[in-house]
């Protein structure tokens, strides 16, 4: 029987090995509709550039093809609809993917349906100068662009004089992503009123507390959470530490998270299409807060899946992609607990050493299954990063199994133990970047 041609928009090494793992991947080839180097670490997007190079690259094919997905954010998620429309292969709409991708439009739908679950919002225009005084929020607030990822751009504001203080850096920086997002929203036929809105950031009141990520799906209609994963940040800080599947707040807590999930992805009419939903617990107020809706797989915690389910959630993203319901991830890995971890400086410098490859077997070979993946270069100074928050550096992620969370972490310290960086500090290192 002739395999399945599945096209990846932003194919990688890493990610293709996990999707080759997957059962249905049997019977399957897979092929690249754009290279990973296409839509990652890049310094810019062109967005008509890039569809129409996918475009041409699936027309060139000689032979059927059955199916598109990709397991990255912009612009690699909203491509998927536009080439499944083109090639006439399952796969979500356009517009609700939109709804979740453009965080101020995802905010107002998300307010007919959850309205007691999100904090207060704003949309407001960087370059207007009176931008503070129109939002009329008290500080402290987040800010963020109306498109971005890894928090990019995002900034907590403590008073008046620190949100006009970061305004330069919103302006300069949205070039990069929020631009070419708002080139695509204009190549299709969307509401006017989201297409030529001036203000390309967000202003929300602050939510918090135990942070966790909810990976579901839509199929015919239904809504399906498979996985809760814990989002761990560092102590006092915004940056994230680490991954860990399963969640390890109370199943009633889990639940709740569910219920809103599935009432704000089912309002947008989001269908076809894997997702993630990021909440947030407030243990103090008992409360359930909605951070933001993703539609796709978090590449993030394949590993994870993998380690503890037996396969990677690229099985549910697989599926969905070939017009199929995804079958139920099994408990059935090598963990009981894994742990997608980032290794994080918070200071600005120049690389000048890290860890050989005989450092990292020596490290693997102790803890079998455990994968390190070095993020950075000798000579690279950190402030060239593509793709980081505002308040650290990414040096290395780290994919750890254990037996409970008390392992996981005395192996991740262990792990650290083994990996020698070092950076040329700069002399002065500001509090923003």
């Amino acid at each position: 029987m002739p395999k399945r041609n599945v096209f990846i928009v932003g194919l990688d090494p890493f990610n293709l090995e996990k999707l080759k793992r997957v059962p249905t991947a049997r019977e399957c080839e897979f092929h690249a509709a754009l290279d990973v180097s296409d839509i990652r670490h890049v310094s810019s997007y062109d967005v008509p550039a890039l569809i129409d190079k996918a475009v041409r690259t699936m027309e060139g094919f000689e032979g059927r093809i059955d199916a598109v997905a990709s397991y990255w954010d912009f612009p690699g998620s909203l491509f998927v609809p536009i080439l499944a429309e083109r090639f006439g292969l399952p796969g979500p709409a356009l517009t609700p993917m939109l709804k979740c991708e453009h965080k101020y439009w995802s905010r107002l739908e998300q307010q007919k349906a959850v309205s007691q679950h999100i904090p207060a919002f704003r949309a407001f225009d960087p370059m207007d100068d009176d931008a503070y005084g129109r939002l009329q929020l008290m500080p402290p607030f987040w800010i963020k662009p109306i498109k971005s990822f890894r928090s990019y751009l995002a900034f907590q504001i403590s008073d008046a004089y620190h949100f006009r203080s970061v305004m330069d850096i919103c302006r300069r920086g949205q070039s990069r992503i929020v631009e070419p997002f708002r080139d695509l929203l204009r190549m299709f036929d969307l509401p006017a009123e989201i297409v030529e809105m001036p203000e390309t950031f967000v202003a929300e009141t602050p939510i918090g507390g135990a942070q966790c990520t909810l990976e579901g799906y839509v199929h015919a209609g239904n809504v399906v959470v498979y996985g809760v994963i814990d989002s761990v940040r560092n102590p006092g800080g915004s940056s994230f530490n680490r991954y860990q599947y399963p969640s390890s707040l109370p199943l009633e807590i889990q639940h709740r998270m569910i219920d809103v999930a599935r009432l704000a992805v089912g309002a947008i009419g989001l269908d076809d299409s894997p997702f993630n939903v990021e909440l947030y617990y407030d243990q103090s107020a008992d409360h359930i807060w909605l951070l933001e809706i993703n539609p796709r797989i978090s590449q993030a915690h394949t590993d994870m899946f993998e380690k503890v389910a037996g396969i990677s959630h690229h099985a549910v993203m697989l599926d969905l992609a070939l017009g199929r319901k995804p079958a139920p991830l099994e408990r059935a890995g090598h963990f009981n607990v894994a742990g997608h971890f980032m290794v994080r400086t918070p200071d600005a410098g120049r690389v000048t050493r890290v860890p050989d490859a005989a450092a990292i077997a020596a490290v693997t070979e102790r803890q079998p299954g455990t994968v390190v993946r070095i993020a950075v270069e000798p000579g690279q100074h950190l402030k060239e990063l593509q793709g980081q928050d505002q308040y650290s550096f990414e040096l290395a992620q780290v994919f750890i199994g254990a037996s409970d969370q008390v392992e996981l972490v005395e192996k991740y310290h262990e792990v650290l133990a083994g990996l020698d960086f070092a950076i040329e500090r700069d002399r002065q290192t500001p509090s923003i970047h």
